[in-house]
């Protein structure tokens, strides 16, 4: 900082250099949460049974798409270090491992999603709703691959500050499911399985996709990524894993207890259910952008840590901070003023649509708490820090806000509100417990890059 420069206006020239790192991650993470509203409107047309059915299935594989987005976090940190570092030769090597640890992981994911099929009957998942789950379930695992895969090479371009790739395929993606859903589930009436088979499909377009970008783009020529064949080494995925485990169980921890809410109150009956799918598709496209400024957080903290500025890095989370709670106090007003008729949008049945009303406020009072997570966590990837926020997400969620949560929805008889009062409690600890983190460590000296294998 110049001294001719104030502190306020450091933090909006900081601001100005985030914001037009994070707008297209914000448009991409956008148009991904927007293809859940696809399903979700599809699934609504087709029918309430199918509306539930979907909603279901969607918190089942909103496990895979958490562990996909946890482990391969550790793509963007480690290339933004060495692109800090002036060391973009090595981010080819790191990035072929990569691939190699997101095809894995996504064939691994299909017999998760498999497996989670066959416990919606254990789970006491309402009937009705049931066959139709197992079926979307069924036709959007082949998917897994083509997500994991999709991932690996976004993060790979969002790693070296080049956003806008993200933009596009999310953008395309969106695009192409909507006629494609269209047509699989009301054209071939296939029903929830053909909505499944739709999504899976554009995952895999994507990736191939991005990847055809990547190996043609000249901006990416100097990095290699596609240069030579190199067969999977264990040091290299050894490295990412032990980056990207913790961080894959920290978003796993968060997302899971979205999940295990919306599978408790799948037990309560379809007008719950399909509710909690309204008022939860709603709080999570806001938090899209908190999300995506958390996303850019990464990269400019991951960069300045290469660089070896320490002030850098201060100053690239404050920007983060600022531009998300400005998000959140935007789309706070929004969930309280218009709850009800974001509700209507999607369901016409009247009960369905006052209740998730209700539940709109307690996501506008989660606002706060979910951005100020979600930046903490961001900025604490860009300094590679990750085990300790692993444990601070599994005190914070599982072990205050679902107990207490299911202590207030089911014991106490409160509903689906009892059960969104434990996800502001969760949140608001993590939230608190990451900040407090983040800028302890903020304060100390910068660590060398380390080599890459």
């Amino acid at each position: 900082m110049s001294h001719n420069e104030t502190r306020a206006a450091r933090l909006l020239r900081e601001m100005r250099v985030s914001f037009a790192l994070a707008l297209p991650l914000v448009l991409s993470q956008i148009s991904s949460m927007a293809m859940n509203i696809v399903d979700t409107v599809l699934a609504g047309r087709y029918g309430p049974v199918t509306l539930a059915a979907v909603g279901v299935g969607s918190a089942v594989w909103s496990v895979v798409i958490l562990v996909n987005i946890g482990v391969l976090m550790a793509v963007p940190p480690t290339v933004s270090q060495l692109n800090g570092a002036g060391r973009r030769g090595e981010i080819g090597a790191v990035f072929r491992q990569a691939l190699w640890l997101a095809l894995m992981l996504g064939l691994a994911l299909i017999l998760v999603v498999r497996g989670g099929a066959i416990a919606l009957t254990p789970l006491g998942i309402t009937p009705e709703a049931r066959p139709e789950a197992v079926a979307f379930l069924h036709a959007i695992s082949w998917g897994a691959p083509g997500l994991a895969l999709y991932f690996c090479l976004r993060n790979l371009s969002d790693g070296v500050a080049w956003t806008f790739p993200s933009m596009v395929a999310g953008l395309c993606g969106l695009a192409g499911l909507v006629p494609l859903g269209y047509l699989l589930m009301f054209v071939a009436d296939l029903g929830a399985a053909g909505l499944g088979y739709a999504v899976a499909s554009v995952l895999w377009a994507q990736a191939a996709g991005l990847a055809v970008y990547l190996w043609r783009a000249p901006r990416f020529a100097d990095l290699g990524l596609f240069a030579r064949f190199d067969p999977p080494r264990w040091g290299p995925i050894r490295d990412l894993l032990a980056l990207g485990l913790p961080m894959g169980v920290s978003v796993f921890m968060e997302g899971s207890l979205f999940v295990a809410t919306a599978l408790i109150i799948g037990t309560l009956g379809t007008t719950q259910m399909a509710a909690h799918q309204i008022a939860i598709l709603a709080a999570s496209l806001f938090f899209m952008v908190p999300l995506g400024v958390a996303m850019a957080t990464t990269v400019r903290v991951g960069h300045a840590v290469g660089a070896g500025d320490a002030g850098g890095v201060r100053w690239a989370a404050a920007a983060g901070y600022s531009l998300a709670m400005l998000a959140q106090t935007a789309s706070a007003v929004v969930l309280v003023l218009g709850g009800a008729a974001l509700a209507a949008l999607i369901s016409p049945d009247p009960a369905v649509i006052a209740l998730a009303a209700l539940l709109m406020v307690y996501a506008a009072v989660f606002q706060y708490p979910d951005g100020f997570q979600a930046l903490s966590a961001g900025a604490l990837r860009g300094l590679k820090d990750t085990r300790v926020p692993m444990f601070i997400t599994v005190l914070a969620y599982w072990g205050l806000g679902l107990p207490l949560g299911y202590w207030l929805g089911i014991v106490r008889g409160q509903g689906a509100p009892g059960l969104w009062t434990g996800l502001i409690l969760g949140l608001s600890a993590a939230a608190t417990l990451l900040g407090w983190r983040f800028w302890r460590l903020a304060r100390r000296p910068l660590a060398p890059v380390g080599t890459v294998t």
